[in-house]
């Protein structure tokens, strides 16, 4: 973990090499200047010597500047490397992020990266601003301290060291309890963030069937779960407090006495005691900010695991060494493929599946809800690879393809359509950046988009919300298809994905696909036989497994699942 961290300070090493020095420097000021007092009571004030008294005076002022100016550069140094620290960790968590397959995504909920990339972030952020500066200061405070201690009076000296190994076995329970709590605590944050992220994603749900009041109890729950949980690591650290400010006054009434009857035997000087009381709360002051370096670092041991366990992952999917760059046609072959979602185990998804689909053919597949029609489209694209069996587009193995390859020439539209903030002109490029507006407006023609878009009075340049919420779902996706056409892919896989649109355009769109784009392999994945059923031949699923493959005509002869579907909606449609 912290191998992988420490990569992400890259530039920042120098702010924070800058830091500890201006940290270390400004000890070795601060520790002097309880030793000029010890000079300036002794030899100025106790002599009467007004001259010692400017001479000592003055170098502890310009001591006291030069402390000060340290730790605001010091301050300023810890800033930029714990800010551009807190930068990288994030790039290098979403940059990894993109390159995850379904597989490694299935991994981690929405809410658990968003947790990792903000409030842990800043937790391991706020941590290494403190380890460069104050894990630099307060134990050279404390050397230092101890050192000059010791040599002023090594006998009274030995209160200090009394102080401090029972701080550090307090302290050391301390963590202990608290660590418990603090990785159990970051977990439920998750849970905090998918209740508000789903809120707000489905609010229009939550409000058209009245569940606020669900939503909201939901939310008061996963509040709670985390009040609870630093409720109790708080009340650990509570200890912290008290047990330092005993140390604290134990020293200082020990010192008192026994330093008193010092200087009434002739062994010390009232100098020489002032300066171990300044020593005394030097020490006491360093291992105060030490436990709280040692609190932050407990905080963010677990947060630290939750980044590193993101940037670690690797991608299952990976592009080969000599990978093919080129695919030939929209050739499709799968050869006796068996697929699970668990790797080695559990049920396999699809079960001996072996079809094979010519370049430029139309393919419909219909089949039951959890038949595996997505799962086995999924398999064209690389987006997860097979237990058995093997998949091959354009006659080699997808395993064989650079992968942005292979998906440049497999344009999907998934069931779920997706358009981002941004003008309907900058939605369309995602399919090719470099799109000419007339080439958009063709896709868009392709897809019956253009009957819409053009009616908008600021026609492409109409700006769509976050998540495309100021369209319809049809307007969705015929926008979708038109950003996948773009591609002009060799396979174009429509994923259940003309389901918000009417017949009649559906079936507008399906014979501009058959005009326009005749060399395109098209797999039309559907609910409706409307949709299929001018396909070249059409895939029935069940359980799984290929139930029938042939045309619409020989499928409602031979096919009892393809009959009973079809007569199931001409029924409906009659009633209707």
């Amino acid at each position: 973990m912290v191998k992988t961290l420490l990569k992400q300070t890259k530039e920042y090493k120098k702010y924070s090499l800058m830091t500890m020095g201006a940290a270390a420097l400004e000890v070795v000021l601060e520790i002097l200047i309880p030793l000029l007092m010890a000079g300036l009571i002794d030899n100025g004030i106790e002599a009467k010597d007004m001259n010692a008294v400017f001479i000592y005076g003055s170098i502890m002022f310009l001591f006291a500047i030069g402390t000060l100016s340290l730790g605001f550069l010091a301050g300023k140094f810890a800033a930029h490397a714990s800010t551009g620290f807190a930068s990288n960790l994030r790039e290098a968590m979403y940059v990894n992020i993109q390159t995850f397959s379904f597989s490694n995504i299935d991994k981690y909920s929405t809410a658990g990266l968003v947790t990792r990339l903000t409030t842990d972030v800043t937790n391991v952020q706020m941590a290494y601003q403190m380890i460069i500066r104050t894990l630099i200061r307060a134990p050279m405070n404390l050397v230092c301290a101890l050192f000059m201690a010791f040599m002023i009076n090594a006998r009274l000296s030995l209160i200090f060291v009394g102080a401090i190994c029972f701080l550090v076995v307090v302290l050391g329970i301390i963590m202990f309890f608290a660590m418990r709590y603090f990785n159990q605590v970051f977990p439920k944050y998750d849970e905090l963030n998918e209740s508000v992220q789903e809120n707000v994603v489905a609010i229009r749900v939550v409000k058209s069937f009245v569940r606020e009041k669900y939503e909201n109890e939901k939310f008061k729950n996963a509040a709670e779960n985390i009040n609870r949980l630093f409720i109790k690591a708080e009340s650990v650290l509570s200890f912290n407090n008290p047990a330092m400010m005993l140390s604290v006054y134990t020293c200082i009434l020990l010192l008192s006495w026994l330093g008193a009857k010092s200087i009434v035997g002739g062994t010390l000087t009232t100098g020489q005691l002032t300066s171990l009381f300044s020593y005394v709360m030097n020490i006491m002051m360093s291992l105060m900010m030490l436990s709280m370096v040692f609190v932050m670092i407990t905080m963010s041991i677990a947060s630290g695991k939750r980044i590193a366990e993101v940037i670690n992952e690797k991608s299952d999917l990976v592009s080969p060494n000599n990978a093919y760059m080129e695919v030939k046609n929209g050739q499709i072959d799968f050869n006796h493929v068996n697929f699970s979602y668990k790797h080695g185990s559990g049920e396999p998804v699809l079960k001996d599946i072996d079809i094979h689909i010519q370049s430029g053919e139309t393919i419909g597949i219909i089949g039951g809800t959890g038949s595996a029609k997505s799962s086995l489209v999924n398999l064209i694209s690389r987006l997860y690879d097979v237990n058995e069996g093997s998949v091959l587009v354009g006659g080699k193995d997808v395993r064989e393809y650079d992968l942005e390859t292979l998906r440049d020439e497999v344009s999907v539209v998934l069931q779920k359509n997706v358009l981002f903030s941004g003008t309907i002109l900058e939605n369309l490029r995602w399919g090719n950046e470099n799109a000419t507006l007339e080439e958009c407006q063709e896709a868009c023609r392709l897809s019956c988009a253009s009957e819409f878009v053009e009616q908008f009075p600021m026609g492409y340049e109409t700006y769509i919300e976050q998540g495309g919420s100021n369209v319809s779902g049809g307007q969705k996706q015929r926008l979708c298809i038109a950003r996948a056409l773009l591609k002009k892919p060799k396979i174009l896989i429509l994923d259940d994905s003309t389901s918000a649109v009417d017949t009649a355009t559906d079936a507008s769109i399906q014979k501009s696909f058959e005009e326009c784009i005749p060399e395109t392999t098209k797999i039309i994945i559907s609910q409706r036989i409307s949709s299929v059923q001018n396909a070249d031949r059409i895939i029935v699923l069940e359980d799984g497994q290929i139930n029938g493959f042939d045309t619409h005509e020989h499928l409602l002869e031979t096919n009892e699942i393809y009959k009973t579907i079809h007569e199931t909606q001409i029924k409906g449609k009659e009633e209707a």
